[in-house]
């Protein structure tokens, strides 16, 4: 692929995502701590950033996660520079979501807001010593997994991240739902599995978000994972916006 047409085909993601509908976003965030974005990328898209995965090259770090205790699987860190795609999709993502992110900070009493623009907040996280570079690329085969988790990297902490899956359900692999849980105080914890299609994300809440009450707005905890695969192979692209120590 020549480099027109690359930036050409970045030109057409970021298109898509100035014109998402940002208000159905927010609204569905507010109400349930995530957002599905149908068709975010394109099957094309899709295959391409499929096969970055092969090209250690790209990577700082490949994490086998049963060496750790996080589930069945692995995944790869990219480092700097991220490919042209993802570093574009990242700023003009964060773009939209950083009014989202401080309001939520306002509604906890939470002091700190978030920059405009990607480069400007990626330059406190690396004044604080968090450098590296945290975009992913996650494999699992049959049987692998994802137990429960936040992304949290250090104290400076984006609170809304994005995952897109780059296969397709029923024909690249079977079982391997995307599952969120949410933890009210003084409550039993609520699970659900969000259905995606190859090119669709999900934006989700990283740790935290706000939920109203007879107070005043109070923390609602959040965790997320994959469910087992029954067969085949899962790729899926992570898309978080702080850099991590």
């Amino acid at each position: 692929m020549t480099t027109f047409e690359r930036e050409r085909r970045g030109n057409g993601v970021l298109r898509r995502v100035a014109q998402l509908d940002w208000p159905r976003i927010a609204h569905d965030l507010d109400a349930s701590g995530h957002s599905v974005i149908p068709g975010l990328l394109h099957a094309p898209d899709c295959r391409r950033i499929r096969g970055w995965y092969d090209e250690d090259g790209r990577f700082r770090s490949r994490v086998v996660m049963a060496s750790h205790g996080f589930g069945r699987g692995e995944y790869k860190y990219f480092s700097y520079p991220l490919p042209r795609l993802l570093a574009a999709l990242r700023a003009a993502c964060y773009r939209q979501l950083a009014p989202i992110a401080n309001r939520w900070n306002e509604r906890l009493g939470v002091a700190q807001r978030f920059p405009a623009v990607l480069s400007a907040f990626l330059a406190r996280c690396h004044a604080a010593g968090q450098p590296r570079p945290t975009p992913l690329m996650l494999h699992y085969g049959a049987g692998d997994y994802n137990c429960l988790h936040q992304d949290l990297y250090g104290p400076w902490v984006f609170p809304l991240q994005m995952t897109i899956l780059l296969s397709q359900p029923g024909e690249d692999f079977t079982g391997g739902e995307f599952v969120l849980t949410e933890q009210r105080p003084r409550m039993q914890s609520r699970a659900t599995v969000v259905p995606l299609c190859r090119g669709d994300a999900v934006i989700f809440a990283v740790h935290h978000r706000p939920v109203a009450g007879a107070r005043g707005a109070y923390r609602v905890n959040l965790r997320h994972g994959v469910s087992p695969l029954r067969s085949g192979e899962r790729r899926t692209l992570g898309v978080i916006f702080h850099d991590a120590k």
